[in-house]
C-alpha cells in the first residue's frame, strides 16, 4: 500500500512539473508573439486606381511579376523566326537525275553504233546493209532507260535532240548541265525562289556553244532539275523558342524597390503591382503570422532543451525555469517599449536597447551557455521589433548590435569578480557597441552628419553602461526573490568584514581559525572533483556559527580556560555539542543566509555519534541510547555538504596529533571516510567512490603541505636551552 501511494505521488509530481512546464512555455510563446505580432502585420496603404500617391511605396518584399514576366517571355517568342532547314542531299539528287539522262543518251547512241556496225559487217549483195534506226525509234529507245515520272514530265523535244547528239556533244552537255544545276542548288532555294533558281540555270545554259536543239534540251534538263532545297524545320524552331521562352529572367519586384513616387498617378499597371506585394489586398495573408509562429516555436524549443539536458536538480530547474521566464520577458519588454519609439523616426532609437543586460544576469544567476543563448533570441526578436522603415521584415543592423552588444557583456563579465565588475563588463560592451556602430555605419558607405555620429555614440555608451546599472541594480532583487546563490553573492559574503564572520572571530577565535583551514581544505578537495569549491570554502566559513552561542566549550576556543566538559555528564556536553548544529542554523536563518550555507551548517555532521561522550557514558555504567549521542541530521545531501564534513572533521583530527607524519596524515584521512562510509553518512548525496578517493587524496596533500616540517634553527634551540 505504501508502495502504491508513493507511486501515485510521484505520477502527481510529475504532472505538476509537466503542467507547469506546458504553462510556462504557453506564456513565454504568448509575450513573444504580442510583442511581436504588430511588427509582422503585412502594411496595407489607402489607394484607389488613379488617385496620386501621397508618399512614395517601395515594396515590402521581392515577388515575381508572373505578369511581365509572361509578356516579356511572349515578346521573346514572337522574335524567334521559323527555321528553314537546306537539304543538300536534293542537290545530288538532282545531278545524279540529270547525269542518268544524259548517261542514257549516250548508251542509245553507243548501242546505234555497234548495230551499224555489225550489220555492215554482216551486208552482202543479197542483203544489203540496214538503215539507220529513225528519230522516234531513238527516242523509243531513250525513253525505255527511263522511268516512266522522267519521260512524262520532260517533252518529246529533249529527247529528240538528246538522240539527234553525238557522244561528245553529250558529254559536254551533260557537263555544262550538271554545272549550272549544281550552281544553282548549292543555295538556298525557298517554295517562293523556285522558278527564280530555274531561270538563273537558264542564265547559266543560254550562252553556251551548244547547238541550238541540244541548247534548249539542256536548259529545259536544268529548269527540270531545279527544285525546292529549303523546308521548314519544326523541330529546330521548337528548340530555339523553349531557349527564348528559358532565356527570359523572371521580372521581380525587388525588396525596397520604389513602385510609385510622391506625386506620381496611380496606373493600371501601378496598381496591379501595389496589389502583387500585398500592399493593396483585400483577403488577409496569413503567411507572416504563422512565419512567426514558426520562429517562436524555434525558440521555444531551443530553451526547453536546453533546460531539458542540464544536470541539475527537478525543484531547482523550475525555479531557473520561472527565473529565465521573468529576466526574458522583461528584457521583451525594455525591447518592445524602445521599438515603439520609432515613430518619431529616429533610426538610431533601436541602439539604446541595455543588449548586454539580460546576458549578464542569465549567467551571474544561471548558466554563460544559456545566456549565449538569450543573446542569440534576443538578436533575431530585435531585428523584427526595430523592422520599422526598413525594407523587409529584419532590420539585421539592430540584430547584429544586440548580439554583439550581449555577447560582450557575457564575455568580459568574469565569474571570479564582485559586483563592481560588472560596471567594468558594462564599460567594455558599450565600447563594442561604438565599434559595431562604426561598422555598421561604414560598410554601405553611408553619409552621416557629425550630429548623427554623435546620437549613435551616445545610445551605444547608454546601452551598455545601462546594461551594467540595470544588473546592479536588479540582481539582488532576483536572488532574494529566488534564493538564487550566484558567484558574486558568494564572494560577498566571504568577506572577512561580514557581521557573522566577525562575531565569529570576535567571540570564538579558535573557531574561526578552524573554518578557514576546512575551507581551504575543501575548497581544494571540492574543485577536484568538479564541485562548486567556493561555495564549499564560503559554506566552510559559516559550518561552525552556532558555537559563538558557547564557545567555550568547544576545546578549540579553550586556549586560557578550563575544560568544562569535565564538571558535566556526558549526556549534558552531547546535548551542548549538538546544539551548535542547530543554533548555527537558526542564525545562519536569522541573517536571511541563503539555504545552500545552511544546509551545509546543518548536514556537515550528519547524524553521526559523538563517540568521546558515548563511550564515556557507556564506562558510567548507565544504560544510555546511541540516538541520544548523535547529530539529528540530516546527512549530507549534496557534494559539497559531504566534502566540508570530511574536511571538518580531519582538520580537527589532525589538529589534535602532536607529530602530525604524511603517513600517520593519510592513514587518519583513511579511517574517517571509512568510518563515515560505514556509517551510511554519504548515502543520500551523489557523490562516488572515485570522487571519495579523490577528495582523500587531496585532503592528504593539502595537509601534509600545511603541516609539513619545520627546520630546527639552532640559535633558538640555543635560547631554548638557556630558558
Amino acid at each position: 500500500m505504501d508502495k502504491l501511494q508513493q507511486y501515485f505521488i510521484r505520477i502527481r509530481k510529475l504532472l505538476d512539473i509537466t503542467f507547469f512546464r506546458v504553462l510556462f512555455f504557453l506564456v513565454l510563446g504568448a509575450v513573444l508573439y504580442a510583442a511581436m505580432f504588430s511588427n509582422v502585420k503585412p502594411e496595407k496603404v489607402d489607394l484607389s486606381l488613379f488617385s496620386v500617391a501621397e508618399k512614395t511605396i517601395r515594396s515590402p518584399g521581392t515577388v515575381e511579376d508572373k505578369k511581365s514576366t509572361e509578356n516579356k517571355r511572349k515578346d521573346a517568342l514572337d522574335q524567334v523566326q521559323d527555321v528553314y532547314a537546306l537539304k543538300k542531299e536534293y542537290t545530288q539528287n538532282r545531278v545524279d537525275l540529270i547525269t542518268s539522262i544524259f548517261q542514257s543518251a549516250i548508251e542509245v547512241d553507243d548501242e546505234v553504233k555497234d548495230e551499224m556496225k555489225k550489220q555492215e559487217a554482216a551486208a552482202t549483195d543479197e542483203q544489203p546493209a540496214v538503215s539507220e534506226p529513225s528519230v522516234e525509234e531513238k527516242v523509243t529507245r531513250l525513253k525505255g532507260k527511263l522511268t516512266p515520272n522522267v519521260t512524262k514530265d520532260l517533252s518529246d523535244q529533249v529527247f529528240s535532240a538528246l538522240v539527234q547528239a553525238g557522244h561528245d556533244e553529250l558529254s559536254i552537255a551533260k557537263d555544262l548541265t550538271v554545272t549550272a544545276i549544281n550552281n544553282v542548288m548549292t543555295k538556298r532555294i525557298s517554295a517562293d525562289d523556285v522558278e527564280n533558281a530555274k531561270k538563273r540555270v537558264e542564265e547559266e545554259l543560254k550562252f553556251s556553244t551548244l547547238n541550238d536543239n541540244l541548247r534548249l534540251a539542256a536548259i529545259e534538263l536544268g529548269r527540270y532539275a531545279v527544285i525546292q532545297n529549303e523546308f521548314y524545320d519544326p523541330v529546330a524552331t521548337e528548340e530555339l523558342r523553349q531557349q527564348a521562352a528559358e532565356s527570359v529572367e523572371p521580372v521581380k519586384i525587388l525588396q525596397g524597390q520604389i513602385i510609385v513616387e510622391e506625386g506620381e498617378l496611380i496606373n493600371q499597371d501601378i496598381y496591379r503591382q501595389l496589389k502583387l506585394v500585398g500592399l493593396i489586398n483585400n483577403e488577409e495573408s496569413f503567411k507572416p503570422y504563422i512565419g512567426l509562429m514558426v520562429l517562436i516555436g524555434i525558440i521555444l524549443s531551443a530553451i526547453y532543451y536546453y533546460f531539458y539536458q542540464m544536470k541539475i536538480a527537478p525543484d531547482k530547474r523550475q525555479t531557473y525555469l520561472l527565473l529565465y521566464g521573468m529576466i526574458f520577458t522583461l528584457s521583451i519588454f525594455i525591447l518592445k517599449i524602445i521599438s515603439m519609439l520609432q515613430v518619431y523616426n529616429y533610426s538610431w532609437m533601436g541602439y539604446l536597447f541595455p543588449a548586454a543586460m539580460g546576458g549578464m544576469l542569465i549567467k551571474i544567476l544561471i548558466d554563460e551557455k544559456l545566456a549565449i543563448l538569450m543573446a542569440i533570441i534576443f538578436a533575431v526578436c530585435g531585428s523584427i521589433l526595430f523592422n520599422e522603415g526598413v525594407t523587409g521584415s529584419l532590420n539585421f543592423s539592430v540584430g547584429i548590435y544586440i548580439l554583439f552588444s550581449a555577447l560582450a557583456g557575457i564575455l568580459f563579465l568574469t565569474n571570479q569578480n564582485q559586483r563592481s565588475k560588472i560596471l567594468q563588463a558594462g564599460s567594455f560592451a558599450a565600447i563594442v557597441n561604438l565599434l559595431t556602430i562604426l561598422a555598421l555605419m561604414y560598410l554601405p558607405n553611408g553619409q552621416f552628419t557629425g550630429l548623427e555620429y554623435g546620437y549613435y555614440f551616445i545610445t551605444a555608451l547608454i546601452s551598455g553602461i545601462g546594461s551594467a546599472v540595470l544588473t546592479i541594480g536588479l540582481l539582488p532583487f532576483f536572488e532574494a526573490s529566488f534564493g538564487i546563490l550566484s558567484t558574486m553573492r558568494l564572494i560577498e559574503l566571504s568577506n572577512p568584514n561580514h557581521p557573522l564572520l566577525r562575531k565569529i572571530l570576535m567571540e570564538a577565535p579558535g573557531t574561526y581559525h578552524h573554518s578557514v583551514m576546512v575551507a581551504n581544505l575543501s575548497e581544494s578537495a571540492c574543485e577536484a572533483i568538479g564541485a562548486n569549491g567556493l561555495l564549499a570554502r564560503v559554506g566552510s566559513y559559516y559550518h561552525d556559527i552556532g558555537k559563538t552561542k558557547r564557545p567555550n566549550f568547544f576545546i578549540e576556543n579553550q586556549i586560557h580556560h578550563d575544560n568544562p566538559h569535565d564538571r558535566l555528564p556526558p549526556e549534558k556536553s552531547a546535548q551542548i555539542i549538538i546544539a551548535h548544529v542547530i543554533d548555527g542554523s537558526n542564525i545562519l536563518r536569522k541573517y536571511h543566509m541563503p539555504k545552500e550555507i545552511i544546509d551545509i551548517a546543518e548536514q556537515h555532521h550528519g547524524t553521526t555519534l559523538l563517540k568521546f561522550f558515548y563511550h564515556k557514558a557507556n564506562q558510567n555504567g548507565e544504560e544510555i541510547k546511541e540516538g541520544e549521542f548523535r547529530y539529528p541530521g540530516p546527512k549530507a545531501q549534496t557534494k559539497e555538504s559531504a566534502v566540508v564534513g570530511i574536511a571538518d572533521s580531519v582538520e580537527a583530527a589532525v589538529r589534535s596529533l602532536s607529530q602530525p607524519t604524511p603517513e600517520l596524515i593519510e592513514s587518519l584521512v583513511k579511517k574517517i571516510v571509512s568510518d563515515r562510509l560505514q556509517d551510511g553518512q554519504l548515502n543520500e548525496c551523489d557523490i562516488t567512490m572515485k570522487e571519495i578517493e579523490i577528495v582523500s587524496h587531496t585532503l592528504c596533500e593539502t595537509l601534509k603541505g600545511i603541516f609539513h616540517s619545520r627546520i630546527e634553527y639552532p640559535e633558538m634551540n640555543k635560547k631554548v636551552k638557556q630558558a
